[in-house]
């Protein structure tokens, strides 16, 4: 008996110790480096939010968030490899429009992102621009739906390539428009832009990042922005929904992690991701970026991570388009 009483205690003497482990585990994190995953090279808007909010969060909890870029594959195998990363806190994961795209753009992906990644935090959303060259004469939204009925198979439509969110805004707006374009994938907003000014394509729905200096410019026109509000970058440029109504297509960024990563630690970025968010530089940096912060609890970005592949799911359903 007095046996038994004694391994009872050592027993519970450990549960309590492997509980309070676990529980200064989360609250010291972290202890080490954090990898913050992102799906594409240096350099581009993704990577350049990735390092601006990583780079805060190092400052903030003594740890460096180091990104690591892994492009491939449409975005998939930074996903795929953050999914099957260990649990821990220690392996992150930028979240952004190819994630809800590809969940019914590609046929045969090892993973489902919104069942295999736990939502951490959102950081913003970004509008596309609905930009045309300076030949096209509609100046509105109406005015190019009109032309382009007029003139089917004529309008050439670029894109950054095929199922990107600058492709499947073009596809959305066809859709809900009746509007028939033809289509032109490029490798990447830049060549597409370039094709652009010199007249060869006429539209492109493009990040606002990568074409809004040729909007200052003047060498492109904005004709309207994808959100469903105006942005503050552009505030004199219509919404498309203000022509089409329920249109809406934009970038919504966050982070994310492997499925089973322990609450608090989500809990714990979270809270730090959205106290760095309503920093005053921080907004002004997002700002410039295109948008204004989104500041969210896990569970609000798990739902806006729903919706969004739902979203872009009929999209790509109603196009017929899939990659293998």
């Amino acid at each position: 008996m007095t046996v038994s009483r004694a391994a009872i205690s050592v027993i519970a003497i450990v549960i309590s110790a492997v509980a309070s482990i676990n529980g200064a585990s989360a609250l010291d994190y972290p202890t080490r480096p954090v990898r913050f995953v992102v799906g594409y090279p240096p350099g581009g808007a993704t990577d350049i939010l990735a390092r601006l909010i990583g780079q805060r969060l190092s400052e903030k909890l003594g740890q460096q968030f180091v990104i690591e870029n892994k492009p491939g594959a449409g975005n998939n195998i930074a996903t795929e490899s953050v999914v099957n990363a260990e649990p821990d806190g220690y392996t992150v994961l930028l979240i952004n429009p190819a994630n809800y795209i590809n969940t019914s753009l590609y046929t045969n992906l090892k993973f489902n992102f919104p069942r295999d990644i736990a939502p951490i935090a959102s950081f913003n959303r970004v509008p596309n621009v609905m930009t045309v060259n300076k030949d096209v004469q509609a100046k509105t939204v109406a005015e190019f739906i009109a032309y382009a009925k007029a003139n089917p198979g004529k309008v050439n439509m670029a894109s950054s390539g095929n199922g990107t969110s600058v492709h499947l805004s073009g596809e959305m707006f066809m859709a809900m428009t009746g509007v028939k374009m033809q289509h032109v994938p490029y490798r990447g907003a830049a060549p597409a832009i370039t094709d652009m000014l010199g007249g060869q394509v006429q539209v492109i729905f493009d990040n606002m990042p990568s074409i809004i200096q040729h909007i200052r410019a003047g060498s492109l026109r904005a004709m309207a922005v994808t959100t469903a509000e105006r942005s503050s970058q552009l505030p004199d440029t219509p919404t498309v929904a203000e022509t089409v109504p329920g249109y809406e297509a934009s970038a919504l960024f966050g982070m994310g992690a492997p499925k089973k990563t322990p609450a608090e630690i989500i809990t714990k970025l979270n809270q730090e991701i959205n106290t760095v968010l309503a920093e005053p530089e921080m907004k002004k940096r997002l700002v410039e970026l295109g948008g204004e912060p989104l500041i969210s609890t896990p569970e609000a970005f798990g739902a806006m991570i729903v919706a969004e592949t739902e979203k872009w799911k009929k999209v790509v359903e109603g196009a017929g388009i899939k990659v293998e």
